[in-house]
């Protein structure tokens, strides 16, 4: 299953330098690396990167994982993913801008379908 990450530029630009990340400020806060599932990932832009430019939108597989990511109850009573370690590049199935366009972030064709 995929789960996504959003991450800014220079967030994602230390990922793909540095081989892995702790995450966000938010994450490293928090002790855990923030996903999104699918259903999830448009409020979650919405709610936390309201306004922002120069997104991106990271998918990864969450089974190979394993039991670094936990399902934890979160924001409206729904689970989300997190993972307990640094997320590695290797992690990242892909990668795309996720573009504002009209103070709205666009997601690729066909992702929260």
């Amino acid at each position: 299953m995929l789960i996504f990450k959003i991450f800014r530029s220079d967030e994602w630009a230390a990922l793909r330098a540095e081989g892995q990340s702790a995450g966000a400020p938010i994450d490293v806060a928090d002790g855990y690396v923030h996903f999104s599932t699918a259903a999830q990932a448009a409020e979650t832009a919405a709610k936390h990167f309201a306004g922002e430019k120069n997104l991106f939108l990271l998918a990864c597989e969450g089974d190979p994982m394993g039991d670094d990511l936990k399902w934890e109850v979160s924001r409206g009573g729904a689970e989300f993913p997190h993972l307990y370690r640094e997320l590695r590049l290797s992690d990242v199935t892909w990668a795309q801008p996720l573009p504002l366009v009209d103070g709205k972030h666009e997601f690729p064709a066909g992702v929260l379908s």
